[in-house]
């Protein structure tokens, strides 16, 4: 929070934090500056270019400068996704620059359509070619290896299914964040005093430090001497423990307190020239461990390429094994990268755009480590597993020729009746359109393209969500989208829908539309969706392309019906939650008092106001459901209505005014006033040690000052907030600090006294710090009879105005409010405070997320889209007596069976089934003698009554989950079952 020039209270303006807050939690303020003020050039506005070009306009860049002499070929539609059938004779950067300006206004993009000479180099921090000579290329590196400063020179091609990459950021490039990721930190326990020091941090969390780290300490009583700010070396370093390069013998003891903070430490790189590095490449960064030894092979393989290209003026011809024989580099391998050599894949485009992307802005920036020097990659297995004949490799002078000379004509086929699901139209599911628009998929008649998504777009979404531009906002993704890719290749078969993919949905996506489909694709955010989609892939058996980002990071998944295991097969670990107590009084970090404010937000603006209205809306239900619940959480609930509508209940603007400086006094001054009553600093536990000891923090209550902005701003934000709900008009003065001040002034602060005998849970394990009492039934009864009378003095038809947290609306005060609560909280535990946008990342659990992480993630999983539309797979089977199935398999029984005829038929098989279940419900267990009550009963019945399934008309089956033994006590994994019952 800042004074901005009018004297308001207000924020900074430098970086639009609405529209690049994904790209913020990845690179921070101090990167995206650096991004702001460079200028980049792309030469070559192929499939790859454009791809680049993007993914720096949408980064941010101030300027990206577009250089291409070349006009449009029909060829080009492949890869390109900015060219239509229009632009085929016009001047390739010409043709690009209004698509990519319409991505963002704030980046200056502009063109070049003659020759380059290296003197133009210098207006430029970073420079990329697509499309170029290695002569020209080692011309236009050593002017910017040498130039002063040095210009960062990335060289990339894509020839087929083969693409490289090469950087030069000068003589000596500074990382100064070599993995992006925050100072991992450590709590101490106990340091000893030796000589090295060993440290012992609480097991609160793992540490994740490592051998050589260099750390800080901070707030250590007893042994002060390290808390000098000197960055000490670790050694040795354990799950909950390390040593110091140290003596600490002569050192006071270690009493009690203390952080160990990670010092990241800056890298200097020393990059080679193109001309050395070609001799002298040293060690390739490889891609897949299994091909170890193909990097040396391609990095000739490119050099024979340009040689051939610079000696004939043309490329390999598509299944010519005479220029293949050219090539002079005895290999198979080298014969798929000549077929392939002219054509710019899009999938392979969209991979090294994504990668080269992302290493202009490394160079840029100095956020983490650059790629040295060269990369190569292929995808030969997604070549078609027959052998293709040179006739199906010829050019039919359609937008699909380039990928015809690498696949065949059959593959493409293939890919034009495609039937595909692509699940979510975010940033995944936009690449995802624009890739099967340009490889063909599903643009022939028998093809279609179904997309779903049940959200709309917002501005947060345009930094990332490429086919999305500002006067879409407020519109439905899929249907902007589906509108979008259809621009790209007029072609494409698609149906837009807004339905969220679940068992609510099934009657849209019902059994004829799975059976349909060719292939389903996954663009989704969150993990529960993708286990209900995995499940029906499973069921139906139909292959599952699973991708997905994080930050900088991605991860592809294929889940192949018979060969692979499916997404569900293996689960991460569940993110381990702070518990209840250490939220509400004993924070020891920030994510802490940030979960806490949020649940306060959502506690006072939000649920009471609903739970009041709830209340006034329907009085005697609500009062007969209050009364019958008779708990410690139903009293709770309405203490906190007769607060609401009594004595806090607001109704002229200074009333919200009093009601934000009293909740400060509470939270901030008499709940640590009580807690440090009745847990003093040195209290002990009951087994002696003292009980503020790591992890927790003793805290000191703030004494309230309208001189401290931040104190003036958490009132003003929750008096805004606190009229809203009680619809009280809000006015204009509360926005000047000595307007405000003088309001806040007026009102009387009682005098607080600390009371003996309150209850403070410190159970780690509790859920709920409502604690029950034997009276709460006679509690709540006084509590109703109160209200009632309450109720009598409202204004009729009064209500409050719940407000539902939103993140994304910097104007809105929700995100002030919360950063201002958690903020003062952490100033009473001495935590260090955050700003609101480092607020917003966690208390709005905001996935940091870049464009260029995405685009790789989809171009790896289109490569595999190739192999899932071309190839048969060999099953991984089960085998039981005579019989065999896999995990993808699934058992029928029709006519309505009894449990008794499901178990009998399972015996004919040899198979003793002792446990049936309906989704979580257990049908049957041969342990559980009441359950032998059931025999005789139809299973439907039994999945309805027990279960409490809801089988809709239309379903004439459900499914139970069966586990057996053989005869020899074995457990044998069976296929689920489907219980046909109509």
């Amino acid at each position: 929070m800042t004074v901005i020039g009018d004297g308001k209270l207000g924020n900074s303006p430098d970086i639009d934090e609405d529209l690049h807050s994904r790209q913020l939690a990845v690179y921070g303020r101090e990167t995206m500056r650096r991004l702001f003020a460079s200028n980049v050039l792309v030469s070559g506005m192929n499939g790859l270019g454009a791809e680049i070009a993007k993914n720096l306009v949408l980064a941010g860049v101030k300027s990206v400068t577009l250089h291409d002499e070349e006009n449009v070929e029909l060829w080009d539609l492949s890869s390109n996704f900015i060219f239509s059938g229009d632009d085929v004779g016009k001047n390739r950067a010409l043709a690009s620059l209004q698509k990519l300006q319409e991505l963002n206004n704030s980046v200056v993009v502009s063109t070049l359509t003659t020759g380059l000479t290296k003197e133009q180099l210098s207006d430029f921090q970073a420079v990329v070619f697509t499309d170029i000579s290695l002569e020209k290329a080692t011309e236009f590196d050593d002017y910017c290896h040498n130039h002063q400063p040095p210009i960062a020179f990335i060289k990339s091609e894509v020839r087929g299914l083969f693409g490289s990459v090469f950087c030069d950021f000068g003589p000596e490039f500074t990382v100064f964040d070599v993995d992006g990721e925050d100072p991992h930190t450590g709590i101490i326990a106990s340091i000893s005093n030796d000589n090295p020091a060993l440290v012992a941090c609480v097991d609160d969390e793992r540490l994740e430090f490592q051998d050589g780290d260099l750390v800080v300490f901070s707030e250590v009583h007893g042994m002060t001497e390290l808390n000098d700010g000197k960055p000490r070396k670790i050694k040795n370093a354990r799950p909950y423990s390390f040593t110091i390069e140290e003596d600490a013998t002569n050192y006071a003891p270690y009493v009690k307190g203390g952080i160990v903070t990670q010092v990241k430490q800056p890298k200097v790189l020393k990059f080679k020239p193109l001309r050395e590095a070609l001799k002298d490449p040293g060690d390739f960064l490889l891609s897949d461990f299994s091909k170890f030894d193909r990097p040396p092979l391609l990095h000739l393989a490119f050099q024979a390429l340009d040689k051939f290209v610079f000696e004939l003026g043309r490329f390999p011809v598509s299944g010519s094994e005479e220029d293949a024989q050219n090539l002079m580099i005895d290999e198979k391998i080298i014969r798929n990268f000549a077929f392939g050599a002219k054509a710019v894949l899009n999938p392979m485009a969209a991979m090294f755009g994504g990668i080269v992307g992302q290493e202009v802005v490394k160079a840029c920036s100095g956020k983490f480590h650059p790629l040295f020097q060269f990369f190569y990659f292929d995808s030969v297995e997604s070549l078609p597993s027959e052998p293709l004949d040179a006739s199906d490799l010829m050019p039919l002078n359609s937008r699909y020729d380039a990928q015809i000379s690498v696949f065949g004509a059959k593959l493409q086929k293939k890919l034009e009746d495609a039937k595909v699901f692509v699940v979510g139209s975010g940033a995944l599911g936009c690449e995802f359109l624009k890739n099967l628009a340009l490889m063909g998929v599903s643009c022939g008649k028998q093809g279609k393209l179904t997309i779903t998504d049940d959200d709309v777009i917002e501005k947060s979404n345009l930094s990332r969500q490429f086919l999305f531009r500002d006067w879409n906002i407020g519109q439905a993704k899929s249907t902007v989208a589906a509108s979008a890719a259809s621009l790209i290749n007029a072609s494409l078969r698609i149906e837009a829908l807004q339905n969220r993919a679940s068992p609510e949905t099934e009657n849209v996506f019902d059994d004829t539309f799975w059976e349909n489909l060719s292939v389903v694709v996954n663009a989704l955010d969150n993990v529960n969706a993708r286990l209900y989609i995995d499940q029906r892939c499973l069921y139906f058996q139909k292959p599952l392309l699973e991708s997905g980002t994080l930050g900088a990071k991605c991860n592809t998944q294929m889940v192949i019906p018979h060969l692979t295991e499916n997404y569900g097969a293996s689960r991460d670990p569940p993110e381990k939650q702070a518990p209840m107590c250490t939220v509400h009084s004993f924070p020891h970090n920030i994510d802490h008092c940030l979960t806490w404010a949020r649940s306060e937000f959502e506690g006072l603006l939000e649920k009471t106001p609903a739970e009041v209205n709830a209340y006034l809306t329907n009085t005697k239900e609500y009062t007969s459901v209050m009364k019958n619940a008779g708990d410690a959480q139903a009293r709770d609930t309405l203490e906190r209505v007769l607060e609401c509508l009594d004595k806090e209940r607001c109704e002229t603007f200074q009333d919200c005014i009093a009601w934000a400086r009293l909740r400060f006094e509470d939270y901030f001054a008499n709940r640590v006033k009580q807690l440090t009553f009745t847990f003093p600093e040195d209290a002990v536990t009951s087994n002696g040690t003292p009980f503020w000891s790591a992890p927790k923090r003793f805290p000191r209550p703030l004494q309230f000052s309208a001189d401290d902005p931040s104190h003036l701003h958490f009132v003003m934000a929750a008096s805004i907030l606190r009229a809203e709900t009680f619809g009280i008009s809000i006015p204009d003065w509360v926005i000047y600090p000595k307007k405000l001040a003088d309001a806040v002034n007026k009102v009387t602060v009682p005098d607080f006294q600390p009371r003996k005998n309150v209850t403070i849970v410190t159970d780690e394990r509790a859920t709920s710090l409502a604690t029950a009492s034997i009276d709460d039934a006679a509690v709540i009864n006084e509590l109703l009879m109160r209200l009632d009378m309450c109720h009598k003095k409202l204004p009729p038809g009064f209500r409050m105005n719940p407000i539902q947290f939103e993140k994304d609306d910097d104007s809105n005060y929700h995100m002030d409010l919360i950063a201002g609560l958690a903020n003062m909280r952490a100033r009473n535990y001495s935590i260090p405070e955050v700003d609101k946008l480092k607020a917003k990342f966690i208390a709005g659990r905001i996935i940091p997320a870049i464009a260029t992480s995405t685009a790789m993630a989809t171009g790896l999983v289109c490569l595999e889209l190739y192999k899932v539309l071309d190839r048969a797979c060999t099953p991984k089977v089960i085998q039981h007596q005579d019989m065999s199935w896999t995990v993808w398999d699934r058992w029928i029984m029709k006519d309505n069976p009894t449990l008794r005829e499901l178990l009998q038929w399972l015996k004919d098989k040899g198979l003793n089934a002792y446990s049936i279940s309906y989704g979580s419900c257990l049908l049957y267990n041969s342990m559980f003698p009441r359950h032998k009550e059931r025999m005789d009963k139809k299973m439907v019945d039994l999945a309805r009554e027990v279960a409490k399934a809801e089988l809709l008309p239309d379903r004439r089956h459900f499914d139970v989950v069966v586990a057996c033994e053989d005869d020899e006590d074995n457990d044998i994994d069976i296929p689920q079952i489907s219980i046909y019952f109509r």
